[in-house]
């Protein structure tokens, strides 16, 4: 029978990889929280709509990469290709925006893209997000990329580059778009066909082009930095000041858009120096339009996306070795029948007592049952065989120091020991 294989653009998390994961999420959601945001969900897909109105029809990710059918009741599903769209999609539906302002949620959660594997991002792959509404200053443009910087710190990654830019409004970007028709005007027998679109219905996207040549006539483009309205350039300078007031060194990158339609005034992004061309590690910005834009009230936000994938492998090429997972509390091994018997009740009761606790399950002889409680990593053993039976008592022995030492065959008397050591 043909062996089935994983989907391509797709990964196995294996066991032996699932602690880290479940550390990288741990920190990213102690972060969070003392940054004062709370945890969001949201379905795996949503109406398609969603994504053509929010991310926007010119972009990449809408024109190339989203994973769209249809269903049984022939509606337009797209599975999600990023989290921004469908936290504004709940904040409006259900009236988040009524309570507290300003109103700040996270989401650790898959997203779909159909687009060539890569390194540190599949087809499918999993963010960290975080999203603001209801904060319309440079303050709080600045605690987004302080919470970002202080994840980075906790994980001990330093190899990154804070970069900042702003692409204006709809009010200054209306003269910055004149500019880039003008000045790709004159290369537009050399454009794809993409960018010969994007000319007409969104001269921002030609700065975020993959193609090579496109990219390399890009370099040289107007910057929106020349462009901004008073009122832009004003909020960039706080910005500025803000960071400096945080200690967050930065650097102005005016080549920064960003790839999604939604963002206005601020982005930004974090660069890893040491993981090769793929090299962003977190960006985000600012969105003031999108909520109303999507059918709410006028709401100013902003957030950023990360790739734990991503992030990992950043940990990984800058050797910080995460925490080892934790092995069970104690390993509790039977010789004959009725010590097995005791062993289930007592590995049993342990485990209703909140400790990790471990048996052999698979008839082992005693020698291996020790190694294999070694392999796990258990902190203690416990061996009871006739004689521990006849006397309720056995010798609980700590497999770090070798220290042995009686102890009565309860769980509360075991409990009690662990507890203390």
């Amino acid at each position: 029978m043909t062996r089935i294989s994983i989907p391509k653009g797709t990964k196995d998390v294996l066991p032996s990889a699932s602690h880290d994961w479940q550390y990288l999420e741990s920190v990213l959601r102690g972060c969070a929280a003392d940054f004062g945001f709370s945890e969001i969900r949201f379905p795996a897909f949503e109406h398609t709509e969603l994504f053509l109105r929010g991310v926007g029809d010119t972009t990449d990710i809408v024109q190339k990469e989203m994973y769209t059918f249809e269903d049984k009741g022939g509606r337009s599903i797209t599975l999600r290709p990023e989290g921004t769209a469908s936290v504004v999609r709940s904040v409006i539906e259900n009236g988040l925006y009524a309570g507290t302002l300003p109103l700040k949620v996270y989401y650790i959660a898959p997203v779909f893209r159909y687009e060539k594997p890569q390194a540190g991002r599949l087809r499918e792959h999993h963010q960290f997000g975080v999203e603001m509404f209801g904060a319309a200053g440079a303050a709080a443009d600045a605690e987004v990329i302080a919470l970002a910087d202080t994840f980075l710190r906790r994980l001990g990654i330093e190899s990154l580059t804070v970069s900042i830019n702003s692409i204006g409004c709809p009010v200054c970007r209306k003269r910055y778009h004149e500019a880039l028709r003008e000045y790709f005007g004159a290369y537009k027998g050399e454009l794809c066909p993409l960018c010969l679109d994007r000319m007409e219905r969104n001269p921002l996207r030609l700065l975020d082009c993959k193609e090579q040549h496109c990219g390399e006539t890009a370099a040289n483009a107007p910057v929106t930095l020349d462009y901004l309205c008073d009122e832009c350039h004003t909020h960039f300078e706080a910005l500025k000041r803000e960071l400096d007031l945080l200690g967050i060194t930065y650097k102005i990158d005016p080549r920064i858009v960003r790839g999604l339609d939604y963002y206005t005034k601020t982005v930004f992004e974090f660069v890893a120096t040491n993981i090769g061309a793929q090299s962003t590690v977190c960006g985000g910005g600012r969105y003031d339009r999108l909520v109303e834009q999507l059918g709410g009230p006028a709401l100013p936000g902003l957030g950023f996306g990360c790739g734990l994938e991503r992030l990992l492998m950043v940990l990984a090429e800058s050797g910080i070795a995460l925490p080892a997972a934790k092995g069970p509390d104690i390993f509790v091994a039977a010789m004959g029948s009725s010590a097995a018997e005791k062993t289930a009740q007592l590995v049993t009761a342990l485990r209703r007592a909140g400790f990790a606790a471990e048996r052999d399950v698979t008839g082992r002889s005693l020698k291996a049952q020790m190694k294999y409680a070694d392999k796990l990593g258990a902190n203690f053993s416990l061996t009871i065989g006739d004689n521990e039976l006849a006397e309720n008592t056995a010798t609980l022995k700590n497999m770090r120091t070798g220290e042995a030492s009686p102890v009565a065959l309860t769980a509360e008397a075991i409990g009690a020991v662990l507890s203390a050591r």
